[in-house]
């Protein structure tokens, strides 16, 4: 039998070999690794089309939609064992993205959503929301003038909530949203708004799934949940008492198409400490104004 020089016989799949890593690469090697100190490999594993001939871009969007629900960033192994992905695969796809800023790799090991995606989408925006954002941006731009606080406008995106608009306010401690951001669906005022007006199959689905608990006051038992929705619906509005961020309160209300059927949520985020309670009323009042306004002028399609 033909050996060549490296001692591979011919037509032979190569012996695995112990990797041989400097020592600053020791968390990426963690990762990469079968927990003996040998390389994964999708040889090993599985091909960039798995059994159900699931091709890469597939794995990329599973692997971004995951990063999206996780703002506080995955590790490679991380992502490997919630989409029960071949560890190198899931390098490979976030080395490419790192590449282009769509995701970007913290000094722990973990990844986070880059840029990139913010750039791509202001770009989008215009098309895809276009008709939305464009008949709320006056309503918008007076809200914030007239409150000194941002609000933001905010639709359902798959299984999470996403910022499409936003105003910055111009108060001392008046905070800036960023179009693109994505919330989770259970905490903070705007997601509860969309939440509660979700198909009740949808709403079950997400009641059903572990919720995850960002600050003490977030939601996490399915029938608070459930009771907290039953009361938004009743009432018209939604409030957030830093169930999201601990500082961060917030009030939400309705836009409804001419049909009735609530298409997104304006909200106004704001600093608890810097709001007595005759203030929060009053932007309460303001959001639920303003919401109205920009509802009234959605034309019929």
């Amino acid at each position: 039998m033909n050996v060549d020089k490296a001692g591979v016989n011919e037509g032979m799949m190569p012996s695995r070999e112990k990797s041989v890593i400097a020592p600053n690469e020791n968390l990426l090697h963690s990762q990469l690794t079968d927990g003996h100190g040998y390389w994964m490999s999708d040889e090993t594993n599985q091909d960039d089309k798995d059994k159900n001939g699931v091709p890469v871009l597939e794995r990329m969007m599973e692997i971004l939609s995951s990063l999206e629900l996780q703002p506080a960033g995955e590790t490679i192994r991380g992502l490997s064992e919630q989409l029960s992905m071949p560890r190198s695969t899931v390098y490979r796809i976030l080395n490419t993205l790192h590449a282009h800023n769509v995701v970007q790799r913290r000094l722990d090991g973990t990844y986070v959503l880059g840029p990139r995606l913010l750039s791509l989408a202001s770009k989008v925006r215009s098309e895809a929301t276009f008709d939305l954002v464009a008949v709320a941006q006056p309503t918008m731009k007076k809200l914030a003038e007239a409150t000194g606080e941002a609000n933001k406008l905010s639709v359902l995106d798959n299984q999470a909530v996403v910022v499409v608009a936003s105003f910055a306010g111009q108060g001392q401690y008046a905070l800036n949203p960023a179009v693109g951001q994505a919330f989770p669906l259970h905490a903070g005022a705007a997601s509860k708004m969309l939440l509660a007006h979700m198909d009740p199959d949808a709403v079950n689905r997400v009641l059903a799934a572990p919720l995850a608990k960002y600050t003490p006051r977030t939601i996490t038992d399915a029938a608070k949940l459930l009771s907290e929705l039953n009361r938004i619906r009743k009432q018209g509005w939604a409030s957030d008492r830093g169930e999201h961020g601990g500082s961060v309160w917030a009030v939400a209300a309705p836009v409804t198409a001419p049909s009735g059927r609530v298409i997104a949520a304006l909200s106004i985020p704001y600093l608890a400490a810097d709001k007595e309670n005759e203030e929060r009323d009053r932007l309460r009042d303001m959001v639920i104004d303003s919401a109205a306004d920009i509802s009234s002028r959605i034309p019929d399609i």
